[in-house]
C-alpha cells in the first residue's frame, strides 16, 4: 500500500511511499478519514515522503484534500517533511487573496509641482518643435523630388479626406447655415429687416463659419484617423521596421497625409460655404416668405472675395494643423491597445484647440491690417 497510517501518542503520521502518478484521490481520501481515531486527542498529523519517489498533480490534490478535512476537525497538522516546492504549493493554496493596499502619493510642495509642470511642457515642445522640424525638410525634399513618397499612398489619404469627407461636410455644413439663419432671423424679424438673413449667413459662412466647421468635422473624421492608423503601426513596429530600413518615417507617413488634407481642405471649405448658404436659403424661403430672388440677390451683394480669400486660408492652416496633430499622436503612440485609444484622443482635442487658438491668432492679424 502506498499510504499507511501510524498514530505515535498524540502525533498522527502519513507514510508515503514509491510512485503517486495518476493517484486514486477518493479511496485514498476515505481510508485517511477511516483511519483518523474518533476518540483519541490528535495534536499534530504530519506527513513522512522520505521514500516518495514520483508525484504528479493528482497528489497534491490528494494532499489539499486531507488539510481540507484536518481543517474541518480543527486539527493541527505539520509541513514540514514535505517537499519545499508542494510544501508551498500547500501554504499558497490556503492563503487569502488580499488586495495590496495602495500606496499613499508623496505629497510635494508647490513648487516642484510647477517645476515639474514646466519641465514637462518644455519636454512636450521640443518634441513636437523636432516633429515639425522633420515634416519641414520632408517637404523641402519633396519640392526637390527627393522625398520618399508613393503616389499610391498619397491618393489614398486624398480619396479619405475628400470625397469621402463631403457627404458629413455637407450635412453638417447645411445644418450650421440653418440654424445661423434662423436664430439671426429672430432678431432682424423684430425690425423687419429679416431680408439681410441672406448677407448674414453669407458673410458669416464665407468668412469663417464654414473654415471652422469642415475643421471640426475633419479633426474628429481624419485627425483621428491618421492618429489611429499610425499609432496602430507604432503598436505592431511598422514605424520601426522603416527606420530600421532607413526611410524616413516623415517622408513615407506624414508627407502623403498632409499633403492631401491641405489640399482636400481649401475645396471642402468652398463647399461648406455653398451648403451653408443653401441652408440659410431653406429658412429664408420657406419660413421668412423671401423670394429665390430676392435671397440670392442680397445673398450676391454681401458675398466679398476678400471674406472668401479668409476663409480659404484659414481651411488651409486648418488642414496643416489637423494633419500635424493627427501624424505627431500617431507617432509617438505607446505600445499597446490602449495607447492608440489615448493618441486618437490627443489629436482630436489638439487639433480643436490649436484651431481656436490659431482663429484668434489670425483674426488679430487681419484686423490689424484692415482685412
Amino acid at each position: 500500500m502506498p499510504i499507511t497510517f501510524q498514530k505515535q501518542d498524540s502525533d498522527f503520521l502519513l507514510v508515503f511511499r514509491g510512485d503517486f502518478i495518476n493517484f486514486e484521490i477518493s479511496s485514498a481520501l476515505n481510508d485517511f478519514i477511516k483511519s483518523l481515531p474518533e476518540n483519541a486527542k490528535i495534536k499534530t498529523i504530519s506527513f513522512n515522503t522520505e521514500k516518495l519517489s514520483d508525484w504528479d498533480s493528482s497528489f497534491v490534490s490528494f494532499l489539499y484534500q486531507v488539510l481540507l478535512v484536518i481543517k474541518e476537525k480543527n486539527l493541527g497538522y505539520s509541513l514540514e517533511n514535505l517537499p519545499d516546492n508542494l510544501k508551498h504549493l500547500l501554504e499558497l493554496s490556503f492563503e487569502r487573496a488580499l488586495i495590496p493596499p495602495s500606496a499613499k502619493p508623496q505629497q510635494s510642495d508647490w513648487l516642484e509641482k510647477i517645476g515639474d509642470w514646466a519641465l514637462r511642457v518644455l519636454s512636450a515642445l521640443k518634441k513636437g518643435m523636432s516633429f515639425i522640424d522633420e515634416t519641414y525638410f520632408s517637404f523641402i525634399r519633396l519640392l526637390f523630388k527627393k522625398a520618399v513618397l508613393r503616389k499610391e499612398d498619397f491618393l489614398f489619404a486624398l480619396d479619405d479626406c475628400g470625397p469621402k469627407a463631403i457627404g458629413i461636410v455637407s450635412l453638417i455644413s447645411f445644418m450650421v447655415g440653418l440654424i445661423l439663419a434662423f436664430v439671426g432671423a429672430l432678431q432682424l424679424k423684430t425690425f423687419g429687416a429679416q431680408i439681410y438673413v441672406a448677407s448674414l449667413v453669407t458673410i458669416g459662412m464665407v468668412r469663417i463659419m464654414g473654415a471652422i466647421m469642415v475643421g471640426i468635422i475633419m479633426a474628429g473624421r481624419t485627425g483621428a484617423s491618421f492618429a489611429a492608423t499610425i499609432g496602430t503601426m507604432q503598436v505592431n513596429e511598422e514605424v520601426d521596421a522603416l527606420r530600421t530600413m532607413g526611410i524616413p518615417v516623415s517622408d513615407f507617413l506624414v508627407l502623403p497625409r498632409i499633403s492631401a488634407l491641405v489640399i482636400a481642405m481649401p475645396i471642402l471649405t468652398c463647399l461648406a460655404d455653398f451648403m451653408g448658404i443653401l441652408g440659410g436659403a431653406s429658412v429664408g424661403i420657406l419660413l421668412l416668405d423671401i423670394t429665390p430672388s430676392e435671397f440670392w440677390l442680397y445673398a450676391w451683394k454681401a458675398f466679398n472675395l476678400t471674406n472668401f480669400w479668409v476663409g480659404v486660408f484659414h481651411g488651409v492652416v486648418f488642414g496643416i494643423i489637423i494633419s500635424l496633430c493627427g501624424c505627431y499622436y500617431g507617432i509617438n503612440c505607446g505600445r499597446n491597445a490602449d495607447s492608440v485609444g489615448v493618441a486618437t484622443t490627443k489629436a482630436v482635442v489638439s487639433a480643436i484647440v490649436w484651431m481656436i487658438v490659431i482663429t484668434g491668432i489670425i483674426t488679430v492679424i487681419l484686423k490689424e491690417f484692415n482685412i
